[in-house]
């Protein structure tokens, strides 16, 4: 028994001294590293949110992605500058050798391309994006989720909020619908889907940073008083960058808050600010676009600066914060805000139920209506509140619907034409003309290498003396067109071919 004892002692003195060796050699070698390994199960659900009914629910993505990503669209947009259609004193023997449409020395023209993205918003084809996106093309390209290209056609566009609808002739379209943007909220979930630097179907998210935001983005060089862009942007975190202009942000359900437009960075690429235009704007442009080929914008009337607490004290007011009405702009007979006595020097703190902070979320509201609607303003004057009930106009100062005038030949030509004076009539040694004052997006640019400044002596062979003449030849002309003429600072005659 005593042997039995002490081979126990020993055994437990043995296994102590072990241990004991084994934590001080651990100590002492600062190489040895434990790792630890789990189950390999991966984490779907990595954050939790508050629904409306107070329960804990899962933050998940995915079921909006997957519904999302189908009805965004990648958009190539290219303008087609194809070879020059100049003549020059080419003598008549060899022009049906040549044919109007001969090619100088120079060879084609590379096209420019761009692309961004889109979003089907119905069955048939139709396609919301930005106007900045498909502004001057010559052809445009849709590429679906699967692969499936589209050439689109051009429905209408509005650059005072950056839109524009196209369309492809295809059925039974994955599509978006839109929801209410005033009852979305700062701090929630959204999803940005879109094409950044061609890399199809990306899927970002983050999110409402900030409502009404106005960065002076939208045609900041052309605004007055019946052209004022529209700048009430969704402001979000979601990463957007080049590519993805024109494309969806989403809330957790995959439906449409806003079209992705701009983002704010000194680099051109993402820097944590995005702005997309609120569905309740992109629903009344579309609307009106597919209706009618131009949007119907209904006009408050006023001017307006923001309010703030300077603005506040300088100008004696009792609010920090509104729509300060400056005046009434240039057509103030036809101002619908003045007939209901909105007086200048008034604030607009609320229009329906609409708070009114800052100059961007009164004009955002009213471009969302039409004209003949009927909006209810709160105004400040000077500590007392006031309501108006405020029919919106057209900018003719009714409340008709405005149908889109046809296009002139001016127009599908690109061109500004304006007379010659006799002085350079007789400087330049020809009887009359008619000068290129400028050229913009049409059938000249497009298919010749014409320039500002050409004087069209000849259309067709027919001698033009004014402008109105050129328009009367080439009203209800159909195919090619010939233009003949000079160049003030150039010898010799030229001639342009092009299509009508």
């Amino acid at each position: 028994m005593k042997k039995f004892s002490a081979l126990l002692l020993a055994s437990a003195l043995g296994s102590i001294l072990t241990i004991g060796s084994y934590k001080l050699l651990d100590k002492e070698d600062p190489k040895t590293v434990k790792v630890e390994h789990v189950d390999n199960t991966p984490i779907v659900n990595a954050a939790y949110s508050v629904n409306e009914a107070g329960e804990l629910v899962a933050l998940d993505f995915t079921t909006a992605a997957e519904k999302v990503m189908p009805a965004v669209v990648h958009i190539r947009s290219t303008q087609v500058n194809s070879y020059a259609g100049r003549q020059q004193q080419v003598p008549d023997q060899f022009r049906d050798f040549f044919g109007p449409f001969f090619r100088d020395e120079r060879g084609p023209r590379r096209p420019r391309e761009g692309s961004g993205s889109g979003v089907i918003i119905s069955t048939d084809g139709y396609i919301v994006t930005n106007n900045h996106v498909i502004e001057g093309a010559d052809d445009l390209e849709v590429t679906l989720n699967d692969n499936r290209s589209y050439k689109a056609k051009v429905i209408g566009t509005d650059p005072t909020t950056d839109l524009a609808v196209i369309q492809v002739q295809e059925k039974d379209l994955s599509y978006l619908s839109l929801v209410n943007s005033d009852i979305v909220k700062v701090g929630e979930w959204v999803l940005a889907v879109g094409n950044p630097f061609n890399l199809n179907s990306t899927v970002t998210a983050g999110i409402i940073s900030a409502k009404g935001r106005s960065i002076n983005i939208i045609n900041p060089g052309a605004r007055d008083s019946l052209n004022t862009a529209i700048e009430s942007f969704i402001q979000t975190d979601a990463a957007v960058n080049p590519g993805n202009s024109g494309g969806a942000l989403v809330n957790l359900n995959g439906d449409l808050i806003g079209i992705n437009t701009a983002i704010a960075s000194p680099t051109g690429s993402y820097s944590g600010y995005a702005f997309a235009v609120p569905s309740n704007i992109v629903s009344r442009v579309v609307e009106d676009l597919i209706s009618y080929g131009m949007v119907q914008r209904g006009w408050l009337g006023v001017t307006i600066n923001n309010v703030n607490s300077n603005f506040a004290r300088e100008n004696d007011l009792k609010v920090n914060a509104g729509a300060y009405v400056s005046g009434y702009g240039e057509n103030s007979e036809n101002s619908g805000a003045k007939e209901v006595g909105i007086q200048e020097g008034d604030v607009i703190v609320q229009v329906d139920d609409i708070e009114v902070d800052n100059t961007a979320e009164l004009i955002g509201y009213i471009g969302s209506k039409r004209p003949g609607d009927v909006v209810k303003m709160k105004v400040n004057r000077f500590g007392k509140e006031l309501f108006f009930d405020v029919t919106l106009k057209n900018k003719k100062g009714n409340v008709e619907i405005i149908e889109r005038e046809p296009e002139n030949v001016l127009t599908v030509l690109g061109a500004d034409l304006e007379d010659v004076d006799s002085k350079t009539l007789k400087r330049l040694d020809i009887e009359s003309g008619v000068r290129v004052k400028a050229i913009g997006t049409g059938q000249i640019r497009k298919h010749t290498d014409m320039e500002a400044g050409f004087i069209i002596t000849k259309v067709d062979g027919k001698k033009v003396k004014s402008k109105e003449e050129v328009m009367d030849i080439l009203e209800n002309k159909k195919g090619g067109v010939l233009l003949e003429g000079v160049y003030e600072n150039l010898s010799g005659t030229y001639y342009y071919g092009l299509g009508l």
